[in-house]
């Protein structure tokens, strides 16, 4: 009986540990019978996915900037990669940002609001503080919900995208893909993103890639 106390106990403290543990990488494709992860799902460290014989997943892994493509077998998720069992791995680096340089929503507004008061005919005025950078022209914008989305080139007057998201534009209900959307900014551009009273400042790499890039590349969290 103790013994089996203390086995629950063990095992009600790991699931607790991996609850409380921020996501490290994103799921950027499901194919064929996978369980334990859908399109477009955060993963933490420990989490168990479980791909049949010809089941596939894609991680785009948030600090290492390595994406995975992994077939069959089962796959464990890690802090930077992914350890595997029976499957066969095939391992790239992305260009990502590993969020270290994200702004807070307050920081971020701030930002915007130095930019917009500083800009002039011919001049490029930069945003205060450091930008987020996402590495394609169309990035997948996180929102709290649906709503207005407003995304506003800062740096020059220029591009402004406004859209009114909807819940069926939404991939797992706070996704919106620009991709999917058929839009692209600028490369190079810095850009203020809002959502209700969310707003974040992030810069597009001047060799962003077009289209539907890998995600992990071009995700913006607001």
């Amino acid at each position: 009986m103790k013994t089996s106390i203390i086995a629950i106990a063990i095992v009600i403290a790991g699931i607790t540990s991996a609850a409380a543990q921020s996501p490290v990488a994103i799921v950027e494709d499901v194919k064929g019978k996978v369980d334990g992860v859908e399109f477009m799902d955060y993963v933490v460290p420990g989490k168990v996915i479980k791909l049949g014989a010809n089941g596939v997943v894609v991680l785009g892994y948030l600090n290492s900037c390595l994406r995975e493509t992994i077939t069959g077998g089962v796959a464990i998720v890690g802090s930077e990669e992914s350890k595997t069992s029976l499957a066969d791995v095939s391992r790239e680096k992305v260009g990502c940002d590993t969020g270290k340089a994200q702004l807070t929503s307050r920081e971020a507004t701030q930002s915007a609001a130095t930019t917009f008061r500083s800009i002039e005919p011919r001049a490029k005025a930069q945003p205060a503080g450091a930008q987020r950078i996402v590495y394609g022209l169309s990035p997948v914008i996180e929102v709290a919900q649906p709503g207005k989305l407003v995304i506003e080139r800062i740096d020059v007057p220029g591009q402004k995208i406004e859209a009114a998201v909807t819940a069926k534009s939404l991939v797992k209900g706070k996704f919106y893909d620009l991709a999917t959307a058929g839009q692209a900014l600028m490369p190079g551009g810095t850009y203020a993103a809002t959502s209700g009273p969310r707003t974040t400042v992030f810069k597009v790499d001047p060799a962003a890639r077009p289209g539907a890039s890998p995600i992990v590349g071009r995700l913006v969290r607001l």
